[in-house]
């Protein structure tokens, strides 16, 4: 298709990111298993509940525009979890384990986050107000994961990856 038009590349831009929704779908599941902290493992799989709800939502638009999802394959999302999976490999602790896949999880999400911010302004161009409600919705569930994420780091994943404790009684002890 050639983009000659907004339409044609907020449609182009929809298909990147329903392709990058579906390989989180994969992806999540393998994450959440190699995460050691119980509150990491339910926030991967609320997340991966949630990813499959942003697909449907992407399908819907597609359906209301008139297109389809094509094949497209994001190659973002494809080297983001990529980088996810190298982290999975290392021979790390398994707190040192969870601070890293939250930080690749956070990677994720601020890619999610830009590319539905980039599909929103698209959406108001085009006056396209039912996509417009439905990115809104999505972008809302990605900056909150992204919040989740942060506050689970700064709270006891990465005091427990400094520490070398997995238990929550050293969360707040002072290192000498």
């Amino acid at each position: 298709m050639k983009l000659d038009s907004l339409q044609k590349l907020f449609v182009e831009q929809l298909q990147d990111l329903y392709s990058a929704e579906k390989q989180l779908v994969q992806a999540l599941p393998k994450m959440a298993k190699a995460a050691s902290s119980p509150q990491l493992q339910q926030g991967f799989t609320t997340h991966l509940e949630q990813t499959k709800g942003h697909a449907e939502r992407l399908e819907k638009m597609f359906k209301t525009l008139g297109s389809t999802h094509g094949s497209k394959k994001c190659k973002a999302m494809e080297g983001l979890i990529a980088e996810g999976q190298e982290m999975m490999q290392e021979d790390a602790t398994p707190e040192v384990m969870d601070a890293g896949l939250i930080a690749a999880a956070q990677r994720v999400e601020h890619y999610e986050i830009a590319g539905y911010g980039t599909v929103r302004a698209y959406a108001r161009m085009l006056g396209q107000q039912e996509a417009l409600r439905l990115i809104e919705q999505t972008l809302e569930e990605e900056k909150q994961t992204d919040e989740k994420l942060t506050q689970l780091a700064e709270s006891t994943i990465n005091v427990q990856a400094d520490t070398g404790d997995n238990s929550t009684a050293s969360v707040g002890k002072s290192r000498k």
